[in-house]
């Protein structure tokens, strides 16, 4: 079996996002570019996520052809493939649906830095890619518009993709980025949010950018 360990990582990663209530049932889906050139390893279509064992894992090739697996890849298999050819500093995909940020996602609101961290993880505020039918190359271009040089993008009606150089740091910003849509709704109970000072902006983006660019 190629790429056991990086199989298992994938594993681990979705019974942690069933267990944080960021996805659930057969939803989301997690990718990861593996250590041979143009190959990638990806969850199954039509399989509980929180039920993967490594076996369960396909592995592809940059045309989405399979190289070893029994399984389906999943539908969303362009879109992981898009990012990739055209971001070299992603290893890692966490596509879910998360309550938080799909709120944004539905209404269609980008979600603004707010707090510190936030640009430091996503590279500034997360856009909504335009609607497009799931598992489609129109839904895979409208990905890449919108997310740019970011690590996380919205979809309309539908959820989130996360990208990071590793699972540990796609996680980290998926959590970056629910915790920051959580933050924005509950403080519109007291009063409207206020943004960062655009000084503090700039300074996080451009250490955002020395981090993309060196490849950590």
């Amino acid at each position: 079996m190629l790429f056991p360990e990086l199989r298992t990582e994938i594993a681990e990663t979705f019974r942690l996002l069933n267990e944080t209530s960021l996805t659930f049932g057969f939803s989301g889906n997690i990718s990861t570019r593996a250590p041979e050139e143009g190959l990638f390893i990806i969850t199954p279509s039509g399989l509980k996520k929180a039920r993967l064992n490594p076996e369960d894992m396909v592995v592809v090739d940059s045309k989405g052809n399979v190289i070893e697996g029994s399984k389906k890849p999943s539908v969303e298999t362009p879109m992981h493939l898009a990012i990739y050819a055209n971001r070299r500093d992603v290893k890692a995909i966490i596509h879910a649906h998360p309550v938080y940020s799909t709120v944004f996602a539905v209404v269609g609101v980008d979600i603004m830095p707010v707090t510190e961290e936030m640009i430091l993880y996503t590279g500034g505020e997360v856009r909504v890619a335009k609607y497009a039918l799931f598992g489609t190359q129109e839904l895979a271009r409208n990905v890449l518009r919108a997310l740019g040089d970011r690590r996380a993008v919205l979809l309309r009606n539908h959820g989130i993709v996360a990208c990071g150089k590793d699972l540990d740091e796609a996680m980290d910003v998926l959590f970056c980025v629910e915790r920051e849509a959580k933050i924005i709704l509950l403080s519109k109970l007291l009063g409207e949010p206020k943004p960062l000072p655009k000084k503090t902006m700039d300074l996080e983006k451009k250490l955002y950018k020395e981090k993309t660019e060196g490849g950590s």
